[in-house]
């Protein structure tokens, strides 16, 4: 049995499996959906509380480190992408390169990352969208408006639900609608950051900026382990390949855009916020809104609220597309039910792996809090950096791999520094992650020696 866990997929294999997707989408369709996945309540967020307790004003520095590390394992997802465009991303990737078993914990911690990802961002807009009305004398039976309370009476978040199941309607319809409506979004959001960037320019005090660095070079290293979070959702552009207009040349421009735009709307914002307030008093849940009222401007802090909420929306579309096409990836090897990659006539997308995600998903977020459901959002992200940033070794060994796309620079450099980013930041989390991660990976171990070996599609061969 050992040596058949390192059994490894041939990437004709499935690319045959997932010719049945309708190519749609363009570089341009790619950097939106990436775009609509990272920026969220991050970008309003961790550069106030970041800088008052970890950076100070050096936390602009904080953002460029921590895009540095992300930019190195984009460059490595878009090699792969590009050599092999099939639907799954790090899960397919590992599959092909280290063997199965490799495969399916990269899969595994990616399933935990996206679902939790959504379910947290669910439960996340309904407390905003709750505060959105409120000013407008709305509000929710308290019975349906939480996390479950049995205690006080709270028994489910008809918001967090509603939500996912929207998005999972509009994402059934087929992707080209999903398209449309999450790049007006992301035009919107992107559009609110920038005003609030050009705004916050002229109430700018230099004073503000001094110390710099008061916590010093360490300080903006902490820093950067901090709002690396922010970044992430980018590899969940990966998981499109199969639904990509020549992906060898729009893999990589979806991919490395989506970080290179992000990486400086949220470097602006970080410069911009600290010029507008002293970084000491930014340690508040809501950093961007407090700047712009202390300067009376409370009418683009009502107006960031849009953003927020068109954040998390756009946020949960990429997921949950990505995490169906994931579920549907893992059943067309044979290691979950093939039930789940059944495409349906009309769309050609997988509609039961779409609506057994968004189910699990709505029922996680209309019952849980975000706080229980966010600690380990980050473990699979990381897992996955560090496998594909490897793999780029083993995949430039591989003759039957034909890449005349892209190809990571500086190589073998960049993809062992990818690699050893990605270590040095699982090693900055809790304790208690480790813990509840190595849980979940046991429950997925079981699952796999239990059903997904013995009922492989490579076990049949």
């Amino acid at each position: 049995m050992s040596m058949h866990l390192f059994r490894k997929e041939h990437a004709q294999n499935l690319l045959a499996e997932d010719q049945h997707f309708e190519r749609s989408l363009t570089a341009r369709d790619l950097i939106a959906l990436g775009i609509g996945a990272v920026i969220g309540t991050g970008i309003f967020i961790l550069p106030g509380t970041a800088a008052a307790t970890e950076a100070g004003p050096g936390i602009a520095l904080s953002f460029l480190l921590a895009a540095v590390v992300c930019i190195l394992s984009a460059m490595c997802y878009a090699e792969f992408a590009s050599a092999i465009p099939v639907a799954g991303s790090a899960y397919s990737y590992g599959n092909i390169v280290y063997g199965e078993i490799v495969g399916w914990i990269l899969g595994w911690a990616l399933i935990l990352e996206y679902m939790l990802a959504v379910a947290a961002g669910a439960a996340g807009f309904s407390s905003y969208f709750q505060s959105f009305i409120k000013p407008f004398g709305l509000h929710l039976p308290a019975s349906i408006s939480g996390p479950m309370d049995l205690g006080h009476g709270v028994y489910f978040d008809i918001v967090a639900i509603s939500a996912v199941l929207i998005v999972c309607f509009l994402l059934s319809r087929g992707m080209r609608t999903s398209v449309k409506i999450n790049n007006v979004a992301v035009l919107v959001k992107v559009a609110i950051v920038i005003l609030f960037i050009v705004v916050g320019c002229f109430f700018i005090k230099p004073a503000n900026y001094h110390p710099f660095l008061p916590y010093k070079v360490s300080g903006v290293i902490k820093g950067a382990t901090t709002v690396f979070f922010a970044y992430l959702g980018f590899d969940a552009v990966s998981a499109s390949a199969a639904e990509v207009k020549n992906p060898q040349e729009n893999m990589p421009k979806g991919i490395i855009g989506t970080l290179s735009i992000v990486s400086i709307l949220y470097m602006l914002v970080a410069l911009v916020l600290t010029g507008m307030v002293k970084y000491t008093k930014l340690d508040v849940a809501n950093p961007v809104a407090f700047a712009l009222q202390l300067v009376h401007q409370d009418w683009l802090a009502e107006l960031l609220s849009i953003g927020i909420l068109l954040g998390m929306a756009t946020m949960m579309i990429t997921m949950i597309y990505s995490s169906s096409r994931l579920v549907y990836a893992m059943a067309r090897d044979g290691l979950l039910p093939h039930f789940f990659a059944k495409l349906d006539d009309k769309h050609n997308s997988p509609q039961r792996a779409l609506w057994t995600v968004g189910t699990i998903i709505a029922v996680s977020g209309g019952i849980f809090s975000v706080n229980q459901l966010a600690n380990l959002v980050n473990f699979g992200t990381l897992l996955a950096f560090t496998f594909v940033s490897f793999g780029v070794l083993l995949l430039r060994r591989r003759s039957d791999l034909k890449n005349d796309g892209y190809k990571v620079p500086g190589y073998p450099v960049v993809p062992i520094l990818s690699g050893a980013a990605s270590i040095f930041m699982l090693c900055h989390l809790s304790k208690e992650m480790w813990t509840v991660a190595g849980i979940w990976f046991v429950i997925g171990l079981l699952i796999y020696f239990a059903y997904g070996y013995w009922h492989s599609q490579l076990q049949e061969k």
